[in-house]
């Protein structure tokens, strides 16, 4: 139980880590590459917070079915998230290496 407190913890303060570096990037493409790599931590703390709810919450069908809503959920956004965040790695090397020059 309390090792999904911590990694739900954790993962917030990651979200917050990369929105906060996301509003500071000048970079366009290095603000998009941020924004997936906050979308993972997002919607992995989403859906660990609904396993968390599963195992050791839900006492009832109607939570099971939100707790079961938030997993699916978060589980889809870190898909996604993960998805742009390859997407757009190579170019956020490239500008960096453009702009650094």
């Amino acid at each position: 139980m309390f090792i999904f407190v911590f990694l739900i913890i954790i993962l917030l303060v990651f979200y917050l880590f990369y929105k906060t570096k996301y509003f500071r990037s000048n970079r366009p493409v290095e603000k998009k590459w941020l924004s997936a790599k906050s979308n993972i931590a997002l919607g992995l703390f989403v859906s660990l917070f609904g396993i968390n709810h599963l195992i050791f919450i839900a006492e009832s069908t109607v939570n099971y079915i939100i707790a079961a809503l938030f997993t699916l959920y978060g589980a889809y956004f870190a898909w996604i998230g993960f998805k742009k965040y390859k997407h757009y790695l190579p170019f956020a090397i490239k500008e960096a290496e453009e702009l650094d020059m």
